[in-house]
């Protein structure tokens, strides 16, 4: 399709020649590097992306909601293509850390996420031999994503994965590949202790058990089947929370009306097993006919 009536469908002023000249030179590259049907990118698909990009680089604003719908595509699988086009095509797109933070809700991580990056270049440049440490490239966006996925992690802040890999334009291996790598180099950073405790190491209020040892019995003698059984009324000097009286007073009444239940079905069966006997009848026998006539 031509450039110029894609631009004019979405709004955008065809007239400018920067920009569908910039649009066209990306298709072409697109065209002589990869295939893209391999990505599952159409030729309008593909022209709509790179008309998004030469817009981006002329800083012309672009309508995407208008883009996707003209596209065919879902707003995922539209986002999926522009990312691996963009790779494709080393258009590289910078993520600034403080923006991503700030897109996510996590600002309090922000100079973890920059401290953990310089590390691991640092590490990862300085385990490499000299004769390749001028072919690493860190300024890709999926460093900086993992980076901030990891430590989002390590502070138990929920972020969504999926999300971020879109934004990087990464596919799941690689993401899982440099997370892992991050975490190795880097675990005094975005390394998360997965020991269990030994629950009799940690104290915890010990003191506020230790003074009140009724309570602490009462708490221990929960988890037993014998104390679900236990009325409110056995120990009346203990404070026993609302829920756990609420618990115990429907099972009193359950319990209650369990056995008026049986008691009723009982009654009844005892009743159904009684033999009913019938009363034998006894009618007069009336004179037979011979009878009669030798009278």
């Amino acid at each position: 399709m031509d450039m110029r009536g894609i631009a004019a469908k979405l709004g955008m002023d065809a007239s400018n020649k920067m920009l569908i000249r910039k649009a066209e030179e990306l298709r072409r590259l697109c065209d002589v590097q990869f295939d893209s049907s391999i990505i599952g990118v159409g030729e309008v698909c593909k022209a709509i992306i790179c008309l998004e990009i030469a817009a981006t680089k002329c800083q012309i604003i672009f309508d995407r909601k208008s883009a996707i719908k003209m596209s065919g595509m879902s707003e995922k699988a539209y986002m999926r293509s522009f990312n691996a086009m963009q790779n494709s095509l080393g258009v590289k797109s910078t993520l600034d850390v403080r923006e991503l933070s700030i897109q996510f809700g996590c600002v309090r991580i922000i100079p973890f996420v920059q401290k953990g990056l310089s590390l691991y270049k640092e590490r990862f440049l300085a385990a490499l031999p000299a004769s390749r440490r001028a072919n690493t490239d860190f300024n890709r966006p999926v460093f900086t994503v993992v980076s901030f996925y990891l430590c989002a992690k390590k502070h138990k802040l929920k972020v969504d994965k999926l999300k971020l890999m879109e934004l990087c334009g990464t596919s799941e291996s690689e993401f899982t590949k440099i997370s892992t790598s991050m975490s190795d180099l880097c675990y005094d950073i975005f390394g998360i202790s997965k020991e269990k405790k030994d629950p009799k190491s940690i104290k915890g209020n010990r003191d506020l058990l230790d003074a009140l040892p009724g309570k602490r019995k009462r708490d221990d003698d929960v988890s037993d089947e014998s104390s679900d059984e236990s009325s409110i009324d056995d120990q009346p000097d203990l404070d026993i929370p609302a829920y756990k009286r609420h618990k115990q007073m429907e099972k009193k009444a359950y319990n209650e009306w369990k056995s008026s239940v049986l008691s009723t079905n009982n009654k009844n069966k005892t009743a159904l097993v009684k033999k009913k006997t019938q009363t034998k009848l006894s009618f007069e026998k009336k004179p037979s006919d011979s009878a009669f006539l030798q009278a």
